[in-house]
């Protein structure tokens, strides 16, 4: 009984793949073309993964101008990280980002910046020209979605903001409302 029975699935089989075409071989062209798989950027995955976060959910921030580019992302510096799409499906790109605040356990709070115009549309505040922007475009500043970034999380330093700038920014965020952030003293 068992022998008959994996004689039809055996036959089964051979008809299965003498039924399926070939596949067509590929004509190459030129030299042959390395895989191309992408490498995960800082802040893509993992513990250092850069996440969205709620105002209310960030407790109390420490928030003060003070940048200094020493390879720490700190408030004052534009840094780029990978920031997730607000549709929040897993895809995302690599960004400049304004950090605003240092939390107690080693993260910063940044805002997602864009060098597109936002000069009509709620939540966006002008930030302004700096060296984070290779074009020299104006960027502006999304106040309404806070991210939370892993110092390992970050790629690179950008530059530092104007303090006026930077202060403009910061009270943008305070007036946001309950997921806006509270600034201290």
């Amino acid at each position: 009984m068992a022998t008959s029975l994996r004689r039809i699935i055996a036959d089964g089989l051979k008809r299965l793949v003498q039924t399926q075409p070939r596949p067509q071989r590929q004509r190459r062209t030129g030299s042959p073309s390395p895989a191309r798989t992408e490498p995960a950027s800082p802040g893509q995955f993992g513990s250092s993964a850069t996440v969205e976060v709620r105002g209310r959910d960030i407790g109390s921030p420490h928030i003060e101008w003070c940048p200094e580019l020493d390879g720490d992302p700190d408030p004052g510096e534009v840094i780029w990280t990978w920031v997730p799409y607000e549709e929040a499906d897993g895809r995302g790109k690599d960004r400049p980002v304004l950090v605003f605040a240092r939390e107690s356990g080693g993260t910063v709070l940044a805002i997602q910046l864009s060098s597109r115009d936002h000069a009509h549309d709620r939540g966006w505040v002008r930030l302004g020209h700096g060296g984070w922007d290779r074009q020299g475009r104006e960027s502006w500043a999304n106040v309404r979605r806070i991210l939370r970034v892993h110092p390992d999380g970050m790629r690179r330093e950008g530059d530092l903001t104007d303090r006026d700038d930077f202060q403009r920014v910061v009270a943008a965020l305070t007036r946001a409302g309950p997921d806006g952030p509270r600034r201290h003293g």
